[in-house]
């Protein structure tokens, strides 16, 4: 069941589709794996799609990028754009989770010059109807301050009024060891990322990027929430204690669901036949044994098989159930790759789960309120 979960789980994500271009040397591997979390065109599966265009996705295949490898303008950039003009042509009669949702179009900040054939080609993309961020890149700050070069160059570009989305993002996506530059802007062109893709790649773009969890805790909570609203429905008829499996499979559900909303584990093939097995024989089951044990010297005469599950305690249960799966995943993104699949591998899975469990306020407390006050 599981497996079949998680694959539904990822499928509804849907894509996001993203068009780099940048001259050689611009930075454009180090943006995307700061903002992504791997180098997708050296981790995923690449298609050319037209020449000097290629279409690489990520296994979990919610992530696609278009890289034009060794960008320059001129001849090469010609071909590009013509190859963009037939690909945006054929995709107009896909499904829109097929189309290019957004493009980052970076600029060296050191290069200190925009030259026509650059601004023509940004024309011609936002022709295309695709929609241009500018990212000046390898930028260096100084106390949060910008360099003053850079701010300069940024606002000559927004200048230009060439149409694209926004003001230029200036970037950072690498600390500098020698001069101790930071990291910087990698929130603010997310944001402006998300301002321009389309509500059908939302859902991939929140999976696939790494360095806004909050977005990803918003998108679990509407999970939970929906799926306790689902188990209230099943409590409405109250069920016997001796049957709380009946709420398993909507709790596989959701747990699946939050898993492919914060992008884990990085194989989808990996989370189907490690973590599917864990937690479907483990995790839930052991949770809910764990609440009902629980309950069993609150209830006068120790008895609970003969008690009820309302809908409150189904409820509340599951969104126990949701909120340890959470802290799971979250406790993973922090890992680094290794240890991250050592971790999805081992039986720590389940275990941590179980701890995340008995440690969630209120939980144990709230079912022996409402199941004492029945009794």
């Amino acid at each position: 069941m599981f497996e079949q979960r998680l694959s539904e789980a990822f499928a509804a994500l849907g894509m996001f589709n993203l068009l780099v271009v940048g001259k050689t040397g611009v930075g454009k591997s180090t943006l995307v794996n700061a903002m992504f979390g791997s180098d997708v065109a050296q981790t995923g599966i690449g298609e050319p799609v037209t020449k000097g265009l290629t279409h690489y996705v990520l296994p979990d295949s919610f992530l696609g990028l278009y890289d034009a490898e060794g960008f320059e303008t001129g001849v090469a950039g010609d071909e590009i754009l013509e190859g963009l003009r037939s690909l945006v042509s054929l995709n107009a009669t896909k499904p829109a989770e097929q189309h290019i949702h957004a493009v980052w179009y970076l600029v060296r900040w050191s290069d200190r010059r925009f030259e026509q054939a650059q601004m023509s080609f940004v024309n011609t993309l936002i022709e295309l109807n695709l929609p241009v961020i500018i990212v000046l890149t390898q930028v260096p700050t100084k106390d949060g301050q910008i360099h003053p070069d850079a701010r300069e160059f940024a606002d000559f570009i927004d200048s230009l009024e060439l149409g694209v989305a926004g003001s230029a993002v200036i970037t950072n996506a690498l600390e500098d060891q020698f001069s101790g530059a930071p990291v910087y802007g990698l929130q603010a062109l997310l944001n402006s990322t998300f301002e321009i893709v389309p509500l059908v790649a939302e859902k991939a773009l929140t999976a696939a990027q790494i360095i806004d969890l909050g977005r990803k805790k918003k998108a679990v909570d509407a999970i939970i929430k929906q799926a306790c609203t689902f188990a209230v429905g099943v409590g409405a008829t109250p069920i016997p204690f001796a049957d709380a499996a009946l709420l398993i499979p909507n709790q596989i559900t959701m747990i699946a669901r939050i898993t492919a909303a914060y992008g884990l584990p990085p194989s989808r093939s990996r989370a189907m036949s490690v973590a599917g097995s864990i937690v479907l024989t483990g995790g839930a089951t052991m949770a809910g044994r764990y609440a009902v044990t629980g309950l069993l010297k609150f209830i006068p005469g120790g008895a609970i098989a003969g008690s009820a599950i309302s809908a409150t305690v189904a409820g509340t249960l599951t969104k126990a159930v949701g909120l340890a799966w959470s802290q799971v995943c979250e406790l993973a993104l922090g890992l680094d790759e290794k240890q991250r699949d050592q971790f999805w591998a081992s039986g720590k899975v389940a275990e941590q789960f179980l701890v995340f469990f008995k440690q969630n306020p209120g939980t144990r407390t709230s079912l022996i309120r409402r199941v004492t006050k029945r009794a």
